[in-house]
Formats: structure tokens, sequence, C-alpha cells
């Protein structure tokens, strides 16, 4: 019976355009296999159909992490955004908005007679070189109709070698997956990478022996060997975390913390034999202990089950087409101590612009990160609520390298730039 309803439902919000935006859908749902062997140059942006599949193209080509539709009254603008810069791209005429959003929602098994709620979805495109990217789909009703924005997840970004973490840095990982019990938290601003790093580590824990369970809203990966459940309306984090203790798991990971039940059940399974993975929003490594207190969290708790905690952000990576080492000029290298507070590189590089990095000198991403580690003294502390710069002060004494210093270490390698590093100090 769903077929005719949905035909019925068609025809009613579509009229006598349902028999075109029919042939216009049917020719493209079954092939985002054949878009990937599509050539980028010379893209038809005339049709919903070849809009669709050369923009999905080029943004793939370009690495891009989403790719934006939005409508207005007379076009539909496109912007992508590519290192976490949103850049336009061109616009599609708006004739070909109804179709084009109609096309997405068939890819991704979304309902096509829903247009005033918004819906989230997913669909796979197979790129050249024969990899799947995972798009991940939102689209919410605007003033001018329906917007769409598409997230691209490449699984093959995760290998936590390729993410930037020194020597050290990989050696305190690696002692807590060694681990049983505890907590990892990683904090830091939305965009900051905080999901790509517990997937990263999630996937070395999979390899091993381990019943690994998670709740995730969405859930934007999957993981071979994992229990993965998605929260949604009516099943909160605190619901599935309550479902996930009753099933024997060794490893949890929670996507995020976001309330006073949350944050408490999330540790009471830390201190009851657990390894938890969860990411909090702080400004870094040691404000996340002031902000579990925050979430009504007791201080005995915190103390007993933080193992580590991981501060990042995301910084732009120096192209290396175009790459030119240059000796910084002295009164910037006075400017730069005066900010920076530490010794500063000499000698960088920069990026002079080329066609790879379509002038703009970066070319990918990478993550600059603090981690602390929970020693004697700041469990002291905690149970004493000392305030935030106390507690950073007994980090720093304990051997935390900052966010700052580890930014610092990937000027002087050559890979990002001292504007960067500015650009995220306050982020």
């Amino acid at each position: 019976m769903r077929y005719p309803l949905l035909i019925a439902a068609c025809w009613r919000m579509f009229g006598h355009n349902l028999r075109s935006m029919v042939i216009e859908l049917s020719s493209g749902i079954k092939d985002l296999r054949e878009l990937s062997r599509k050539p980028l140059s010379g893209h038809n942006l005339s049709s919903a159909t070849s809009a669709l599949d050369s923009l999905i193209a080029i943004a793939c080509d370009a690495e891009a992490s989403d790719l934006h539709l939005d409508p207005t009254e007379t076009v539909i603008l496109v912007r992508i955004r590519i290192d976490g810069h949103l850049e336009s791209y061109e616009s599609l005429p708006k004739k070909i908005h109804l179709e084009l959003i109609a096309r997405i929602k068939v890819l991704a098994g979304l309902r096509t007679d829903e247009h005033f709620t918004p819906q989230d979805g997913r669909f796979y495109y197979t790129q050249n070189d024969g990899s799947r990217i995972d798009i991940r789909l939102s689209i919410a009703p605007t003033y001018y109709g329906e917007n769409a924005v598409l997230r691209f997840l490449a699984p093959t970004r995760h290998a936590l070698s390729n993410l930037g973490f020194s020597n050290v840095h990989e050696a305190q990982l690696a002692d807590l997956l060694s681990r049983s019990y505890g907590m990892l938290l990683v904090s830091g601003p939305t965009g900051s990478g905080k999901t790509t790093t517990l997937y990263s580590l999630l996937r070395l824990i999979a390899q091993r022996p381990l019943s690994l369970v998670t709740i995730e809203d969405p859930i934007e990966y999957s993981i071979d060997g994992a229990v993965q459940i998605q929260a949604r309306k009516g099943f909160s984090f605190a619901d599935g975390l309550r479902s996930i203790l009753r099933q024997d798991p060794d490893v949890i990971m929670v996507g995020e913390i976001r309330d006073e039940e949350t944050a408490g059940l999330a540790t009471n399974a830390a201190l009851t034999g657990h390894l938890v993975f969860s990411t909090l929003h702080a400004n870094d490594a040691p404000g996340v202990l002031l902000r579990l207190m925050d979430l009504k969290v007791e201080p005995f708790l915190i103390t007993s089950t933080i193992s580590l905690i991981v501060a990042q952000r995301l910084v732009r990576k120096v192209c290396v087409i175009c790459a030119i080492e240059e000796e910084i000029s002295l009164t910037e290298y006075n400017q730069l101590s005066r900010l920076f507070d530490t010794e500063i590189p000499k000698r960088v590089v920069r990026g002079g612009g080329c066609d790879e990095c379509d002038g703009s000198g970066y070319r990918g991403r990478i993550g600059i990160y603090e981690l602390m580690e929970i020693n004697q003294e700041m469990r002291e502390a905690v149970l004493a609520k000392v305030g935030a710069e106390e507690l950073r002060m007994l980090a720093l004494t304990a051997g935390m390298a900052p966010l700052l210093a580890d930014g610092l270490s990937k000027v002087a390698q050559g890979l990002t730039t001292f504007e960067e590093i500015l650009r995220t100090r306050y982020a």
C-alpha cells in the first residue's frame, strides 16, 4: 500500500510536474557509483541531477568537509567548506530547487512529501579511486524553501598518526588504551576535530577482543566490531547510557556530555570498571574539570575516574607544493615573542599560493593539542575546589605542554604558520 500512497502524496504536492520530476529522479537514483566516473571539467549545472552530481564530485575532489545549498528569492547559493573556511562556489537557478531537494531526499531515504520539518539522513558516494565517502545530510525549512547541508565523512582520514599528535602524546594515549577502566574526555569548540580523535582511538580498540558500545547523535562513521546506538528524540544520551550498561560493555563511548544526568552516569560507569570516552565543551584541558563540577559531578568522582583530558584545535597546514622557507624579520620576531611568551622559531615555512591550494598557501588541516594527566596534586586541588588558574599551573608544573607550545612546535616543523596559531588562540 505504501507505493500508491506515495504516488498520491507526490501528485498532491507536485501536480502536473510529477511526471517530469519522476523522470529526473529515476535517471540518477541508481548511480552514485557512476557519478564518480564523470570528469570534473565541463560540469553541467542546468538540471537538478547533473548539478548535484557535479557539486558532489567537486566537493570530494577538493576534500571539502561540507557542501551548503541555500535557497534565496532568485537563486540557490552554493558554498563549500574547505579546511574550515566556507567559500562561495556559484549559484544555481532557482527553477531546479524543488527537484534538487527531492533528488537529495530520495538518495537519503527521506520523506519527499515533508517540507516544513527538519530531516536528517545519509547516503554514499564512490570516488574515482574506488574509495567510498559517507555523506551526512541535514535539510531544514527556510524562508525561501528547504536548504540542504551535506557533510562529507571520509574514514581514511582517521589514522591516529595523521592527526598531529607528538610522540609524547601518542605514548600517553597508548597508556590510556591499555587500561581496563577510567575516562578520557576530549575538549574543544565545535569543528575542532573532537569526534575524529575519538573515532581514531575507537578504531584501535575495536581491533581487540573487547565489547565496544557507543551512543551517538548522529552516528558519523561505522566502526567494525562496535555496537553503535543512535540517540534521538525521546532517547537521550542518558537513556542510551543506561541501556549500554546492561549490554556487558568493556568500553563505552558517549558522543557528548551535555547535561548533569549524562555526566553523572558516565563518571559512575568509569568508576565501576569501564573505559569511557566522551567529549565536553571547555576552553582548555584544566577547564574540563571545572565544567564537570558545574554539571554537579562530585569532586571525588572526578578525581577517581578521569584518566586523561585532551584539548584541541585545528589549524591549516602549509601547502607542500608552494611551501617557501624564509627567515622572519627582527620586528616580527619581537612582536611574536611578546604574544607567545616562549621561544619563537626564527625560520618558518609559508605557502606562496598555487593551483593546488587555490592560491591560499594552505592545503589540509592538522590538530594542535594539550594532554593533561591527573596526578595526586591535581586530585587534591579538585577536592579543594580550587580555581582554573591554579589547576592550570599545577598541570604545567606536572609537564603538560599547552596548546600554544604544541602549535609553535608545528610552526618550527614547517607544518603551519604563526597566523594560524594566532587565529585559533582564542577559539
